[in-house]
């Protein structure tokens, strides 16, 4: 399949679902005063999509890589924030697994997309 846009790209797909889980996740009750957490948690989410999406759009491999490092590290810092939410008693740990565990498909999938791009040069 040919990829015209950052919404074809298998990471950007499943960074959004990763999103959606985190937004589902701190809207629970458990959540409702910790506003700075939720804050964070959900900032990260959001700057996994939108570095993706910047990546592709910069029309420069070079510039995509360094994008979807930082993805990368803001997927790292998702699950950082779900063990501060397990040990806050926010989140069972069935729920922490299901998200961490995508996170790390996550991961897997961007890694991917890096592994691709090191052979390519100049522009996508």
């Amino acid at each position: 399949m040919k990829i015209n846009r950052f919404e074809d790209l298998e990471c950007w797909q499943e960074a959004r679902k990763l999103v959606n889980m985190v937004y589902s996740i701190t809207k629970k009750k458990t959540f409702s005063r910790d506003y700075r957490l939720i804050d964070q948690f959900t900032g990260a989410a959001i700057s996994i999509m939108n570095n993706i999406a910047e990546g592709f759009d910069s029309q420069s491999n070079i510039e995509f890589k360094r994008f979807l490092r930082y993805s990368r590290r803001s997927i790292s810092e998702v699950q950082n924030c779900l063990y501060i939410a397990m040990d806050q008693k926010y989140i069972e740990l069935s729920e922490f697994n299901e998200l961490y565990e995508h996170g790390a498909k996550t991961i897997k999938v961007v890694d991917g997309m890096l592994r691709y791009l090191k052979g390519k040069v100049g522009k996508h």
